[in-house]
C-alpha cells in the first residue's frame, strides 16, 4: 500500500481492503507510521514517540487493523503514561483500560500513539506549556481547537482515519470544525464515561472520536456504544443500527435554524452564511426549516459548565499526589483554588442551572426534530488568542472567555443531547467552517441520517489541507 492510497481512504475503506485480503494489517500499520512521521513535525500533535509495538487489539473486530490514536486525557489505556497536558503530572500510568479503550481494542483499532491536549482540557485551544502549540494542517498559524486538538490535526492531515476524543463543552466538535472533520458528541450515556472527574463531569463529559466521514462515525458508534457493552463485534456482526441509519430516509423533519448566540458573542459573517446555507440545503432536500432556538440563559450555561470545572479540580485534588501549583498554568491554578473553596451550595447552584438548561432544551425538541447552529462563532483562531496561562481569570470568567469564541456547544453537554459538527463550509482563506446539528436525547439515528444527506448534497471528501500525508 502506498501513502497516497492510504491517506485517501477512510476507516471503512481500509477495513474493507483488509477484510478482502487485498492488504494486510501489518502493511497498513507500516504506512500509517510513515504518514504520521510525515506530518507531525509540522503539526506537533503527539505527546511522545509512537507506541512500539502498537497496543493490542482484536484481530476479528469490526475495524480490525485500522490505525488509531488516543488522546492524552488519561488514565485511558493500560500501562500508557499520561499527563493531561500538564507539566505537573509525571510518571502517571493507567493500571487498567478505560471501558471505552477496551471497546476500541475489541473493535480491532490499532492504537499507534497519544495526541496532545491542553492542560486539564479546559480550553478550546490545544496550546500547553508542556507540549507547545499544536498547529492546524489547513493553516499553520491557526489553532486546531480544543481540547481534542492533536487527534483532530492528525485525522485532518490524513495520518490516521479516526482518533479518540472527548467532549465536556465542545472538545470534539470545536476541533472538528477547526480542522474540517466530522465530530459527534453522543447522547449522555451512549458511550462509557467516568468514573474519574466526578463521573465524567456530572455527565457533561462524553467520550468518542473524530473522523473524516459520516459512515466512519456511524460504524464506530455501532462498535462502542453503551447498549452493546457485552457484545463482541466482528465484521459479520448482524446489528449495525447507526450504519443502517445513514442509508435510510428520515422523512420530512422539523428543523430549527439558529445563527445567533444566547450571549452577546459575535458570529463571523462567513460562519453565519455557512450555517444558513446548510439549513437551505436541508430545506432543498425536503425538510421543513424555520428560525428558532431554545430559550436559554447565558448565565445558566456558564453556571452549568462549572460542574465540569469542579469535577476536574476535584479529580486533581483527590489524586495520590497533588500537582505543584508552580507547574500549573494560570487558569488551572485558579480552578484548583476555587474547587477547594467550593461548598455544597455552590455545587447545587450549578446542578440547578443544569436542570434549567436541560428542561428548556427538552421542551424545544418537543417542537423540533433538529437544531442547526454554527459549531464555533468564529474562524479557527490564531495561536495565542485564548490565553489559558493567565491567572487573572476566575473559573467563571474563563468559561465566559472561551464562550465568546465557541458559544454554541456547551449547552448540549449540559443537557446531554447528541450533537454533531459537519465540515459544510469554508472561508475565502480556505479555512474550514463547521455546522452543528443537535437532536433530542437518543436520536443519533436522526443526526447520522441527516448528516449522510448533507454529506451527499454538500460533499467535503475532496477537500484536503495543505499539510497532508500524501
Amino acid at each position: 500500500m502506498q501513502l497516497r492510497e492510504y491517506s485517501a481512504l477512510d476507516a471503512t475503506g481500509l477495513r474493507d481492503l483488509i477484510a478482502a485480503g487485498e492488504v494486510t494489517g501489518a502493511e497498513v500499520e507500516s504506512v500509517a507510521r510513515e504518514a504520521i512521521a510525515a506530518v507531525n513535525p509540522d503539526l506537533n500533535a503527539l505527546t511522545q514517540d509512537l507506541f512500539d509495538p502498537a497496543l493490542d487489539a482484536d484481530a476479528a473486530g469490526i475495524l480490525a487493523g485500522v490505525p488509531f490514536v488516543i488522546k492524552d486525557s488519561g488514565p485511558f489505556a493500560r500501562n500508557i503514561s499520561f499527563t493531561l497536558g500538564s507539566r505537573s503530572i509525571n510518571r502517571a500510568f493507567a493500571e487498567v483500560d478505560h471501558e471505552l479503550m477496551a471497546r476500541f481494542r475489541r473493535a480491532g483499532l490499532v492504537a499507534l500513539g497519544q495526541t496532545t491536549a491542553p492542560e486539564l482540557g479546559l480550553t478550546f485551544a490545544t496550546e500547553s506549556r508542556r507540549y507547545g502549540i499544536t498547529r492546524n494542517p489547513w493553516a499553520l498559524d491557526r489553532g486546531v481547537g480544543g481540547s481534542s486538538g492533536g487527534s483532530a490535526a492528525l485525522v485532518a492531515a490524513g495520518a490516521v482515519p479516526l482518533a479518540h476524543g472527548n467532549d465536556g463543552g465542545g472538545s470534539i466538535r470545536i476541533p472538528a470544525s477547526s480542522c474540517g472533520l466530522v465530530g459527534l458528541k453522543p447522547t449522555r450515556g451512549r458511550t462509557p464515561s467516568g468514573p474519574l472527574a466526578g463521573e465524567a463531569g456530572f455527565g457533561l463529559i462524553t467520550e468518542f472520536a473524530l473522523t473524516r466521514t459520516v459512515r466512519d462515525t456511524a460504524l464506530l458508534l455501532d462498535a462502542v456504544s453503551a447498549p452493546t457493552a457485552g457484545e463482541k463485534y466482528t465484521s459479520l456482526a448482524p446489528r449495525h443500527p447507526f450504519v443502517d441509519s445513514t442509508q435510510q430516509d428520515p422523512g420530512r423533519l422539523r428543523v430549527a435554524l439558529q445563527s445567533t448566540a444566547w450571549s452577546d458573542a459575535t458570529v463571523d459573517e462567513p460562519v453565519r452564511l455557512a450555517t444558513v446555507r446548510a439549513a437551505e440545503t436541508l430545506e432543498w432536500i425536503g425538510h421543513a426549516v424555520s428560525e428558532a432556538m431554545p430559550a436559554l440563559d447565558a448565565d445558566d450555561l456558564i453556571e452549568g459548565e462549572m460542574l465540569a470545572v469542579y469535577s476536574t479540580g476535584a479529580a486533581m485534588l483527590r489524586a495520590p499526589r497533588r500537582p505543584d501549583p508552580a507547574l500549573l498554568e494560570g487558569v488551572s491554578r485558579r480552578v484548583l483554588e476555587e474547587t477547594a473553596r467550593a461548598s455544597a451550595l455552590d455545587i447545587m447552584a450549578s446542578i440547578d442551572a443544569q436542570h434549567r438548561v436541560t428542561r428548556s432544551v427538552a421542551e424545544f425538541f418537543e417542537r423540533f426534530d433538529l437544531l442547526v447552529t454554527p459549531t464555533i462563532g468564529q474562524l479557527p483562531a490564531p495561536h495565542g488568542t485564548l490565553d489559558y496561562d493567565n491567572d487573572r481569570y476566575s473559573a467563571r470568567e474563563w468559561l465566559a472567555r472561551i464562550s465568546e469564541y465557541g458559544p454554541f456547544t456547551a449547552a448540549f453537554n449540559i443537557s446531554g443531547n447528541p450533537a454533531i459538527s459537519l465540515p459544510l463550509g469554508e472561508s475565502r482563506e480556505s479555512l474550514p467552517i463547521g455546522v452543528q446539528i443537535v437532536a433530542a436525547h437518543g436520536r443519533e439515528d436522526l443526526l447520522l441520517s441527516v448528516a449522510a444527506q448533507l454529506e451527499q448534497a454538500m460533499p467535503w471528501r475532496e477537500r484536503v489541507p495543505p499539510i497532508f500525508a500524501d
